[in-house]
């Protein structure tokens, strides 16, 4: 049986209509994610929770998304990359809707592992989407807006359910988070355009690939960066509100929220870390990366908000520059025929570090304080800088 060629994006696909379409999809999926962390602290009380125990509230759903993904990106090789899109963007956002109304803790949790789970369909299809609709010459941009989109709809989900959390409280917070995502979730659903059918000697590659994945020590490494640097990332902004709202700063949740805007920092640097990587390659520039995120995170220590805020904007831009070259390494170490479970891989590991990390670090601050978090996250940081080191030495022999 033949399979008919995907139709040009100038015919079928406009490049502009699908670039909405996925970037629409990346602010809803990612808003929805990481909407309970500004609200911590609210959950905690609400439910007499200590940091690590709240912390739940973030780490199950990324947790659960880690451990999806690889199977859905996979199914997504049987059923085609668009229904599993539509499906991630609909259903994660109905269980959005269906949280403020969680009558105890446990219940929330159920719900944020059932929304990992559909968040992510889009997380593990959406770039294989996009090669296949716009091919190599439309791939570049649109994977930038869909990236861009993401780092939006973080920020975004974060900030509104936090300059909403004193009015209307956490459960009115994440329900208009659900509310904004789900407009975008619509948006995508009327303007995603059809994916071809996937050619049938592909399903049987998918085990080789895997093989393929595993079998580079500079991929290993990037995995391993994704893990740690992740986990360093997601566990001081989890622990953030706990710091910014307690003593000897006590801010309001409102103004505590703030914090997250540091994310457009993130959005720069990860685009100009293609820059650094031409001129100084990447190993040098993720070294300085990730020495970057620890200095920043290492400002954090000084009880003054002029030093944390600056602290948080410098490390938040150096894990994204990190993020970026890690990412992109391991697209172009990965086999031809292994681009798409590298890509899995790395994102399993990515969410894996959210959840695991998250969690580990909130323990962290609620018994020990905020030095042991930095001292932590600092270890983690360079641990993932001495993994990439050796493996990039090793693969020159």
């Amino acid at each position: 049986m033949t399979t008919t060629a995907p139709a040009p994006a100038t015919e079928a696909a406009p490049t502009r209509r699908v670039t909405l379409a996925v970037a629409a999809a990346g602010i809803s999926s990612f808003a929805l994610l990481y909407a309970p962390q500004p609200v911590l602290p609210q959950l905690a009380e609400r439910f007499h929770l200590d940091p690590g125990g709240a912390s739940l509230a973030v780490s199950v759903a990324t947790g659960s998304l880690a451990i999806s993904v690889l199977p859905i990106a996979t199914l997504s090789e049987v059923i085609g990359r668009r229904r599993v899109i539509l499906a991630s963007v609909l259903s994660s956002v109905l269980l959005g809707l269906a949280l403020p109304f969680a009558p105890d803790f446990t219940t929330l949790l159920v719900l944020r592992a059932l929304q990992g789970i559909a968040i992510a369909g889009f997380a593990g299809v959406a770039a294989a989407y996009l090669a296949e609709r716009l091919g190599k010459a439309g791939v570049a941009a649109a994977v930038g807006a869909m990236i861009a989109g993401n780092t939006v709809g973080g920020m975004l989900g974060r900030l509104s359910s936090g300059f909403a959390a004193d009015w209307l409280g956490w459960p009115g917070a994440l329900g208009l988070t659900a509310g904004l995502a789900l407009v975008c979730a619509l948006l995508t659903v009327f303007s995603l355009p059809k994916s071809e059918a996937p050619p049938a000697g592909r399903r049987a590659k998918v085990l080789s690939g895997f093989r393929a994945a595993l079998s580079s020590r500079v991929l290993l490494a990037q995995y391993a960066v994704a893990l740690l640097a992740m986990g360093s990332f997601v566990a001081l902004y989890n622990a953030a509100g706990f710091r910014l709202t307690g003593e000897p700063l006590d801010l309001s949740p409102a103004i505590a929220s703030l914090v997250f805007l540091a994310y457009a920092m993130g959005t720069f640097t990860s685009g100009y870390a293609g820059r650094l990587v031409a001129r100084f390659g990447r190993l040098r520039t993720q070294a300085g990366a990730l020495v970057l995120t620890v200095l920043g995170a290492s400002l954090t220590i000084v009880d003054s908000l002029i030093c944390v805020a600056a602290g948080f904007v410098v490390l938040t831009g150096g894990f994204f520059a990190a993020h970026a070259v890690a990412n992109g390494w391991a697209a172009a170490e990965a086999p031809p025929g292994a681009r798409g479970q590298a890509g899995g891989l790395y994102t399993l590991a990515y969410y894996l570090g959210s959840s695991v990390g998250g969690t580990v670090g909130a323990t962290v601050y609620g018994h020990a304080g905020w030095a042991w978090l930095i001292a932590l996250a600092a270890a983690w940081l360079l641990l993932a800088l001495l993994v990439s080191v050796l493996a990039a030495k090793a693969s020159r022999h």
